[in-house]
C-alpha cells in the first residue's frame, strides 16, 4: 500500500465566538483523499483551558509552548499518519486541536509519547465517531476564500 500523502497546506481565517471574542481558526486543506480512505472514523478534540489576555487570547509563554506541541504532533502523525491534524481553534481561553484518527487506543498511546518531552499541560480529550467528518466540513466553512472580504 502506497503512503498516505498528507497535504500541508493550512489557511487560518478569524471567527467569532458565542461570547463575541475573536477565535482564530485554522484548517488544513486537501482532506479528500484521506476522507475517502473511509479508516480515519474517529474524531479527537484535544483542548488546553488558558487564562487569556483582555481579548482571551494565550500569553506569549502559552503560545510558544502551543506552537511547539503543534509542530510535535504535525511531524509525528505526518510521518506515521496514525491520526491526521485538521483544524486548530485558538481565542476565547482556549486552543483545541481536532483530529481524526483510525484507532483511539493507538492515538492515545502516540500523543502520550509526543507529549512526553513538554511539562505537564492541563488538556482535556473528547473523541467521537465522526466518519463523514462532519466537523471538518464544518471547519471549512471558516475559511475566507481569496478575494473575499473578511467579517
Amino acid at each position: 500500500m502506497a503512503k498516505l500523502r498528507i497535504s500541508d497546506d493550512w489557511w487560518t481565517a478569524p471567527a467569532e465566538g458565542e461570547n463575541g471574542n475573536l477565535i482564530l481558526v485554522t484548517g488544513r486543506r486537501g482532506m479528500d483523499h484521506v476522507i475517502a480512505t473511509g479508516v480515519y472514523r474517529y474524531r479527537i478534540e484535544v483542548t488546553w483551558r488558558y487564562q487569556g489576555d483582555e481579548k482571551a487570547l494565550p500569553a506569549l509563554a502559552d503560545s510558544k509552548i502551543m506552537e511547539e506541541v503543534t509542530d510535535a504532533l504535525n511531524d509525528n502523525f505526518d510521518r506515521d499518519p496514525v491520526a491526521v491534524l485538521t483544524g486548530i481553534y485558538t481565542g476565547d481561553g482556549q486552543r483545541n486541536w481536532v483530529f481524526y484518527t483510525r484507532s483511539l487506543h493507538i492515538f492515545q498511546r502516540r500523543f502520550n509519547e509526543i507529549m512526553a518531552p513538554f511539562p505537564a499541560l492541563p488538556l482535556e480529550f473528547e473523541a467521537e465517531e465522526d466518519p463523514d467528518w462532519q466537523e471538518y466540513h464544518e471547519m471549512c466553512q471558516c475559511e475566507v476564500a481569496d478575494g473575499e472580504e473578511e467579517p
